[in-house]
């Protein structure tokens, strides 16, 4: 198991894997709309795929994510879903 050190509570990781650099690159957009502050580092996944890595700052988030954050964020004493892992 790889080990890596938790992001600051501001931040968090997202990592996006495709088929290919184009559809990697209209996800990341996505989240660039949403949220402010990001950091892109891509790598070559297997089997021709595309990995790419962000850093999303969630402190500061823009657009549609200031309003869908707000509402959204966990209750005391709610944990994972039966279904998650």
């Amino acid at each position: 198991m790889e080990t890596q050190a938790l992001p600051s509570p501001e931040h968090a990781e997202v990592r996006i894997i495709a088929r290919t650099p184009e559809a990697a690159r209209a996800v990341a957009e996505a989240l660039r709309y949403c949220f402010a502050g990001m950091e892109q580092r891509s790598y070559p996944g297997s089997d021709g795929a595309t990995r790419l890595h962000l850093t999303v700052d969630t402190a500061a988030p823009a657009g549609p994510a200031r309003s869908w954050l707000a509402t959204s964020r966990t209750l005391a004493g709610s944990g994972t879903h039966s279904d998650e892992i």
